[in-house]
């Protein structure tokens, strides 16, 4: 089935190479160049993907993932963040407004198509998974899309939520940040290992309000792990 991609770029040169990049590789594409054509855009129609360019005028693009995420249509939604800001700190900040990866401009056509297509499989991959996660109080239905902690729903980001899905689905296994990578953000995609640590920040504080963060355990030099039992 055609896949839709929503692209949200101002430039219309840069929103002219991606259309017709994606549309040579047979994915069915909405460009819009502002926030609100964008939010009209999904109201109409649920996209795949979306592109979404950091400098936009009126809403930025970094409001426009945050209201996406806070939204139940497109919580889910992968986002790519595109933008010329390449320092660490802009990074972060693109990858805590909600998006799960972040590609800086020039970026080359071949480099867009791969981080697009891993993100398309990683999305596949939960979409797959059917049967509920049990560990103390936290309960993950994957079906349903929801988190539960001693009977109250959570809701975490649509990182968050995969990277404790995985988690949980190998309890106790100790997983360093490069597999984490390539299991929870797919393989070939070009994100720094730094970028796990800042998930496993925010999903930490996030069950910290539920004191059941013990589980997601720090394994000093190697990486991190899903456990039950107190950390060592």
């Amino acid at each position: 089935m055609q896949k839709k991609i929503l692209v949200i770029e101002d430039e219309a040169a840069i929103l002219g190479m991606i259309t017709f990049t994606l549309e040579n590789e047979d994915f069915l594409v909405v460009g819009v160049e502002n926030g609100q054509d964008a939010q009209q855009a999904v109201a109409k129609s649920i996209p795949d993907l979306m592109l979404v360019d950091w400098m936009l005028p009126g809403i930025s693009g970094l409001e426009l993932v945050r209201g996406f995420r806070r939204s139940a249509a497109t919580r889910t939604v992968p986002i790519i963040m595109l933008t010329a800001r390449s320092e660490e700190n802009d990074r972060i900040d693109g990858l805590d407004s909600g998006a799960d990866d972040y590609i800086t401009k020039p970026f080359s056509t071949r480099e867009l198509l791969s981080r697009i297509s891993a993100l398309l499989r990683r999305a596949e991959a939960f979409e797959g998974s059917t049967q509920p996660l049990l560990a103390g109080e936290i309960k993950l239905d994957p079906l349903a899309h929801e988190l539960t902690i001693a009977g109250k729903p959570v809701k975490p980001g649509p990182t968050e939520y995969r990277l404790l899905f995985f988690l949980m689905q190998h309890p106790n296994r100790v997983y360093s940040r490069g597999q984490l990578l390539d299991y929870v953000w797919g393989e070939n995609i070009y994100i720094e290992e730094r970028t796990v640590d800042v998930h496993i920040l925010r999903l930490r504080k996030l069950l910290k309000r539920f004191a059941v963060d013990h589980m997601l355990q720090t394994v000093r030099g190697i990486g991190y792990r899903f456990s039950i039992s107190v950390g060592q």
